[in-house]
């Protein structure tokens, strides 16, 4: 099985703070070490001389015939048996090693007619040395260690912060922020010197601007186009109005309303793009509203607020439990609408609208939605490649964005056995449920 760390572990913070323990532990190691043997080879030799400068002493008081000094004496208890083989072989050495009570002592011997004359001093203090140069090199490692992991979560930290920052705003502009912007004191003095995160973030800023300004651009040409079609449009209309009767002049009064259709919807894309629009905020039961926009739909399956005449052909509308939401009307009725008139257009009956609490859901039974759809939402002047149906993309598009403008979420997905789901979820309305009379007829309020 592979091993799988922890979540935290992947932050660039923990990576960074990880290595400078490793590194500062390796040096702590290697210099420690390196003191460590340093001067306990220089305390052994140290001690070594003494002994053996007392050796030499003893040495000659034995050949004389003196009284040998304290601390030596032929075959000494306790001295180490590999000392007393290389004296008893003939050499001279010396050596530490504790005595018979396991003190520590520095030890030296030569040979003496056939003995070991030996000298011992004691090593207790040498020790005692040593080991608190170790416990000094430990603590000033530990404390060396503890201000680097210190000084270095600071540094760290103040490099992952900013590229936090940077990366809520690119997620800000990647939900339609486009006037977020980083702001990196470091880009916006020429004096300062760049670094890797300030570079990052100005190509982000420049992005971001250059990708805003071709936006607003294309927006200004769309709604220029269209503001432009208004009026060769109006007349137009009005001379296939005055056309004979008879099959041309339906066909070019139809195409003339698919164009002033097309014109209306480009002019709402443009003020929808524009984030201008104020809203008419007042609180509605959803079942009414829901049943007012499938009204609105005419024969032929495409929005007309104007018609009333009935309901389109097999569209459903099912209340399993009504909700009070606060919304504009009209807006909501808009993406209502557009949902019923697209599953009409291009999906198959029969088309069922269900109200289950603040939640609208618009089912057909066609084919379902594009992959393309489901995935990344619907794009304006894009629809199924090899549809048998025309259209421009723009129904779906004006929907999503209608929903977003008065607070609600719109999906799209499909249903396990076919057709298209689109699922429209508002907020609810909590307070009090005072309605207007066209929203519940016969009634003046409903609560």
């Amino acid at each position: 099985m592979r091993l799988r760390w922890p979540a935290w572990t992947a932050s660039l913070t923990w990576k960074a703070l990880a290595f400078l323990t490793v590194i500062c532990c390796l040096l702590a190691f290697f210099l420690g070490t390196l003191v460590h043997v340093s001067v306990t080879h220089q305390t052994v030799e140290q001690a070594r001389e003494k002994v053996l400068d007392k050796l030499e002493r003893a040495s000659e008081a034995y050949e004389a015939g003196e009284a040998l000094p304290r601390g030596a004496g032929l075959d000494l208890p306790g001295l180490p048996s590999s000392l007393r083989d290389l004296a008893l072989r003939g050499r001279q050495g010396s050596q530490v090693g504790d005595d018979l009570e396991g003190r520590p002592r520095m030890w030296a011997a030569r040979p003496a007619d056939g003995r070991a004359l030996a000298v011992a001093m004691d090593y207790r203090q040498s020790v005692e040395t040593i080991t608190g140069l170790d416990r000094a090199i430990i603590g000033s490692s530990v404390l060396a260690i503890g201000a680097t992991l210190l000084v270095g979560a600071f540094a760290v930290t103040r490099v992952t912060r900013r590229l936090h920052q940077t990366a809520r705003v690119a997620r800000r502009i990647g939900a339609g922020d486009l006037d977020a912007r980083v702001n990196d004191p470091r880009n916006r003095d020429p004096g300062r010197h760049q670094d890797e995160v300030s570079t990052v973030s100005g190509a982000l800023d420049t992005m971001a601007g250059t990708l805003q300004g071709k936006l607003l651009s294309e927006q200004r040409f769309t709604a220029d186009v269209a503001h432009e079609l208004r009026t060769p449009l109006t007349g137009l209309t009005a001379a296939a109005e005055l056309l004979p009767p008879g099959r041309p002049s339906e066909l070019v009064r139809d195409r003339v309303a698919t164009l002033r259709r097309l014109t209306e919807d480009l002019l709402e894309i443009s003020r929808l793009d524009s984030g201008n629009e104020r809203l008419q905020l007042d609180v509605h039961p959803l079942g009414p509203l829901a049943e007012r926009a499938v009204r609105g739909i005419g024969a032929t399956g495409t929005p007309d607020p104007a018609s009333a005449l009935g309901t389109a052909p097999a569209t459903e509308v099912r209340i399993v439990r009504d909700a009070h939401v606060e919304t504009d009307r009209r807006r909501l009725e808009r993406v209502l609408g557009n949902l019923v008139a697209n599953a009409h257009k291009h999906g198959r009956a029969p088309v069922l609208v269900t109200v289950e609490g603040p939640e609208v859901t618009v089912r057909d039974h066609g084919d379902g939605y594009p992959a393309y759809l489901v995935e990344h939402g619907p794009q304006r002047f894009r629809t199924e490649a090899g549809g048998s149906k025309g259209g421009h993309g723009l129904g779906l598009t004006i929907a999503l964005g209608q929903a977003e403008a008065i607070g609600a979420r719109l999906t799209f997905h499909n249903a396990p056995d076919g057709g298209a789901v689109a699922t429209l979820a508002l907020p609810e309305y909590g307070g009090p449920t005072t309605c207007t009379e066209e929203d519940t007829p016969g009634k003046s309020n409903a609560k």
